[in-house]
C-alpha cells in the first residue's frame, strides 16, 4: 500500500493543515494589528509629548531647551518659523540633532500639516530609508514644534515576534505530523487488526476471538465483531450438528430401504412377513418425507416473507382434528391422547400453519416422553396448549428446544431438532406467541395467535367451503 495513502499519513495531512490554517489566521490577525498598536501607541505618546512641550516654550528658546525635551520625550525635536509665500515653507530655528542644514525635515509633512491646521498632527513618515513616528503642533508663538521618534525598534520588535512566530508555526507543524502520523497509526494498527479477524471470519475460524479493550468507536466495533465471532461460531457448531444429525437421518432409512428391498427381491417370503417388510419400509420413507419437509420449511422461512392466509380458526376443531390424525400414533408408542375443549375460541390465523404447528407440539410430546405418559390436546378460550404428564425440561434448557437444529442431550427420540424451531417461528409471523412451561411431571406448550373480532374481521378471509382440517 502507498505509505501517502495510509490513514496515518492523512490524519498527519490534515493536522498540519488545520495547524497551518490556524498560524495563517493568527498571523493575518496578529502581526499587522501588533505593528499598527505599537505605532500607533508611539504617535499617541509624542502628540501627548507635544502638546506639553508646546505649552512651556519660552519666548526665546535656544539649544538647552530642545535638547532637555529631546531627552525627556526620547525623541528628536525640531521648532520651526514658519515663512510666508505662496506656499506653506518651514525654517529650523533649532534642531536637537545638531544638523547644520536640517534639510530633511524642511518638508516634512506632519510639520507642514501643524503650520496650516490647529491642533495636534501625527503621523508615520519615511525618511531616508527610515521610518519616523511624529507629531506636531504650532505654539502660541505662531512657531512650529516638530518631535521626531525614529521606529527602527519598534519594528524590529515586530520582526522578532514575526521570526518567533514562524519557528513556532514550524515547530508546530513538525509536531502536528509526527504526533499525527503516531496516533493514526496506532488507529491504523487496531483498524488493520479487525481487518484480520474480518478475515480469519470470513474464513470460517472463529477460534481467536476479537479483542480490543478501548472504549472509543473501534472498541465498540471491536465488540461488535466479537458478538458476530460468538454468534457465527454457534450458528456453525449448529451447522455441523445439523448435518451430523441430517445425515445419519438419512442414512438410517435409506439403509433400511436398501436392505428391506434386497430381502423382498431375493429371498421368497410369505405373505405376512412381506406386509410387515411393506410397512416398515413406509415408515421409513414416511421419516424421509418429513424430514424433506422440515427443510422445506425452513428454507421458505429463511427466504423471507410467507403468504399467510387470515380466517377464522376454531380452536375445538383443530384440536379434534389433532387428536384424531396422532390416534395411531399414539396407540403404537402406547401414550393416551385425548382433546379437551374448555372454552372454544376463534383464531384470525392460516389453517395449514395452525395445524402444522399442533402436529410439530403434539409429535415432540409423543416421541420425546416415556410410554404410557399421558398427552392431552387442550383448546382454552384463545389458546391451545399440548400437556403431557412427562418427566419435565430442566429450565435451563427450556430455551433451547427452540433453537434450530438442536436436539436435547439424552432425548428418548431422534429427530432433526427442527420441528419447534418452526413452529415458533410460524407463530411469530402470525402475530402470536408459542410459550412453554415445564416442571418435573407436567410440560404443557402454549399457541397464542390474534382472536377473531369484529374489529379485524374484515381482513379475513372466509371460504366459501371450509377447508379439511387434516391432510
Amino acid at each position: 500500500m502507498n505509505p501517502l495513502r495510509s490513514v496515518g499519513a492523512r490524519l498527519a495531512l490534515a493536522l498540519a493543515v488545520v495547524v497551518a490554517g490556524a498560524l495563517a489566521v493568527v498571523w493575518v490577525a496578529l502581526v499587522p494589528s501588533l505593528e499598527r498598536r505599537l505605532v500607533d501607541g508611539r504617535l499617541a505618546e509624542l502628540a501627548a509629548s507635544a502638546r506639553a512641550v508646546a505649552r512651556e516654550v519660552p519666548a526665546t528658546p535656544n539649544e538647552d531647551f530642545v535638547d532637555e525635551e529631546a531627552r525627556a520625550t526620547d525623541a528628536r525635536v525640531v521648532y520651526f518659523r514658519p515663512l510666508g509665500g505662496g506656499q506653506p515653507t518651514l525654517a529650523p530655528i533649532l534642531d536637537s540633532a545638531h544638523l547644520s542644514f536640517p534639510q530633511d525635515v524642511v518638508r516634512d509633512p506632519v510639520a507642514l500639516q501643524a503650520a496650516t491646521r490647529p491642533g495636534v498632527r501625527r503621523g508615520r513618515v519615511e525618511r531616508g530609508g527610515d521610518a519616523y513616528a511624529e507629531a506636531a503642533v504650532a505654539d502660541r508663538y505662531g512657531n512650529v514644534l516638530l518631535l521626531a521618534a525614529p521606529l527602527r525598534q519598534t519594528l524590529q520588535d515586530v520582526e522578532l515576534v514575526q521570526t518567533r512566530l514562524l519557528w513556532a508555526g514550524f515547530a508546530a507543524l513538525g509536531l502536528a505530523l509526527l504526533v499525527g502520523f503516531g496516533a493514526a497509526s496506532l488507529f491504523a494498527g487496531r483498524i488493520r487488526r479487525l481487518e484480520r479477524a474480518a478475515d480469519r471470519i470470513a474464513a470460517g475460524d472463529f477460534d481467536q476471538p476479537v479483542d480490543d479493550r478501548a472504549r472509543d468507536e473501534l472498541g465498540q466495533l471491536a465488540a461488535a465483531f466479537e458478538r458476530m465471532r460468538r454468534q457465527l461460531a454457534r450458528l456453525d457448531d449448529a451447522r455441523r450438528a445439523f448435518i451430523a444429525n441430517a445425515s445419519h437421518e438419512l442414512r438410517t432409512p435409506i439403509f433400511s430401504l436398501g436392505g428391506f428391498l434386497e430381502l423382498l427381491q431375493d429371498e421368497e417370503l410369505d405373505a405376512e412377513t412381506r406386509r410387515e417388510f411393506l410397512a416398515t419400509m413406509s415408515e421409513q420413507v414416511e421419516r424421509l418425507s418429513k424430514l424433506a419437509t422440515d427443510l422445506l420449511d425452513l428454507s421458505r422461512l429463511d427466504a423471507g416473507p410467507m403468504r399467510l392466509a387470515q380466517e377464522p380458526v376454531q380452536l375445538g376443531d383443530v384440536a379434534r382434528a389433532l387428536c384424531e390424525e396422532f390416534a395411531a400414533v399414539a396407540v403404537r408408542l402406547e401414550h393416551p391422547l385425548s382433546a379437551t375443549t374448555e372454552a372454544d375460541g376463534t383464531w384470525l390465523a392460516d389453517l395449514e400453519r395452525v395445524l402444522q404447528i399442533g402436529r410439530a407440539l403434539v409429535d415432540n410430546a409423543l416421541l420425546h416422553t416415556p410410554p404410557g405418559t399421558p398427552v392431552r390436546i387442550v383448546a382454552r378460550g384463545a389458546t391451545l396448549a399440548v400437556e403431557d404428564d412427562g418427566p419435565g425440561i430442566p429450565a435451563e434448557h427450556q430455551e433451547q428446544v427452540f433453537a434450530r437444529f438442536t436436539r436435547l442431550e439424552g432425548s428418548r427420540a431422534s429427530g432433526t431438532g427442527l420441528g419447534l424451531a418452526i413452529a415458533r417461528e410460524l407463530t411469530t409471523r402470525m402475530g402470536g406467541s408459542l410459550e412453554l412451561g415445564s416442571r418435573p411431571g407436567r410440560t404443557v406448550f402454549t399457541v397464542r395467535l390474534p382472536a377473531f373480532s369484529r374489529e379485524n374481521a374484515a381482513r379475513a378471509k372466509v371460504p366459501e367451503c371450509a377447508p379439511p382440517l387434516s391432510r
